[in-house]
């Protein structure tokens, strides 16, 4: 189902509904309420709509998402793991899929508790281009097992393993787990330098981020951020690099040059997800609340001043965020009410929002 409208305007959600039937039919309510109160306010459409797809890492669904934004229409297909995140490969060869099998239970508590088992965990590679339940490959990981990114070429892809505080480094050209990185306790986002060259984890119960040589496979620095640092997000030229500090309620900028925290920036509260745009203007935060209390705000951090510009509305625990290419366009998962929203950055409104599986998590754009 997609709802298309032009305002953020979003019904308020108290607590997370009791069945998944309970929840899709406030979720429908609290849409057709923002449209009719679009409808009031007479806000005109926005005159650019994004194009691509998104998928979905429906971790409670044990399911993927695609969502062709042209046409609206979502396929859905369970992969027998439930995967907390889903990426692109930077050759745009494969779609990434990490999680544990289903057999384990599905929730990844972002270091609220230590991991389900030390069973391993897997990596599943997808063709992008023709949705399917039928990997290509899967390859076995470390324990617990939360983001996924590749380098630059596509070649190699790295695994944050929260269980054994480890990453794993996978051939994407054989198929093969070919080295072990030892981080922080607990890692779990990471992303890849602008230039190629480190990795940068943020380690949950630590308090750390651990920088990675991704030639020499190693870690080379280690450095104290502060509460529960989830997620990272580097600026396009890569001389900033953003850490969201769920217990905190804050995001730290880090100097990657000096290697050290030169500003904590409020946003909402328990913020998840970073993920700057692609033009360099903002850094998106999600914050996600908690199951009892969800937050469904997305705080948009201008890059010059390095303050909050914008708020936008959301669905319940907003979680996962992919840009597009333009840097007009976000794509946010909302974890407690099982939505993408897409956000108009340049309109400054939420455009349209779809149905996913259960639990949506991590999200990736695709450019066809």
């Amino acid at each position: 189902m997609t709802i298309r409208f032009s305002v953020s305007a979003v019904a308020r959600h108290v607590s997370p509904p009791s069945s998944s039937t309970h929840r899709s039919q406030q979720r429908r309510l609290g849409w057709l309420l923002a449209g009719g109160l679009t409808l009031a306010f007479g806000t005109a459409q926005a005159d650019v709509a994004p194009s691509g797809s998104v998928v979905t890492a429906d971790e409670h669904g044990a399911s993927l998402t695609h969502i062709d934004l042209g046409s609206g229409t979502a396929t859905r297909h369970a992969i027998g793991i439930a995967p907390h995140n889903v990426q692109l490969d930077a050759a745009g060869r494969y779609l990434m899929a990490v999680g544990e099998a289903v057999s384990d239970g599905h929730g990844h508590a972002h270091g609220e508790g230590h991991a389900h088992g030390d069973a391993p965990g897997k990596l599943k590679l997808f063709s992008p281009e023709t949705p399917s339940a039928t990997p290509l490959a899967t390859i076995e990981v470390g324990s617990h097992p939360a983001h996924v990114v590749s380098d630059r070429e596509g070649r190699f892809a790295f695994v944050t393993n929260a269980g054994d505080n480890s990453i794993s480094v996978v051939d994407l050209e054989t198929r093969d787990r070919v080295a072990t990185i030892t981080t922080g306790e607990y890692p779990h986002g990471l992303r890849l330098s602008p230039d190629g060259q480190e990795l940068y984890v943020a380690n949950v119960l630590d308090g750390s981020v651990s920088v990675i040589d991704v030639d020499a496979r190693e870690e080379v620095a280690r450095l104290p951020v502060g509460e529960t640092p989830v997620q990272v997000g580097f600026t396009p030229d890569g001389k900033r690099l953003f850490v969201s500090l769920r217990d905190e309620n804050r995001v730290a900028v880090i100097d990657t040059a000096r290697r050290e925290v030169i500003e904590r920036i409020e946003v909402g509260r328990l913020p998840i997800q970073v993920h700057a745009t692609a033009d360099g203007r903002y850094m998106l935060v999600a914050n996600e609340g908690t199951e009892a209390e969800p937050d469904n705000r997305v705080s948009v951090i201008d890059l010059a001043s390095l303050t909050v510009s914008a708020t936008h509305e959301v669905g319940a625990g907003a979680h996962g965020i992919s840009v597009d290419d333009t840097g007009r366009f976000a794509f946010i998962t909302s974890l407690h009410d099982d939505s993408l929203s897409v956000i108009d950055l340049e309109a400054g409104s939420v455009v349209s929002r779809h149905d996913t599986g259960q639990g949506p998590n991590g999200v990736t754009w695709i450019t066809r």
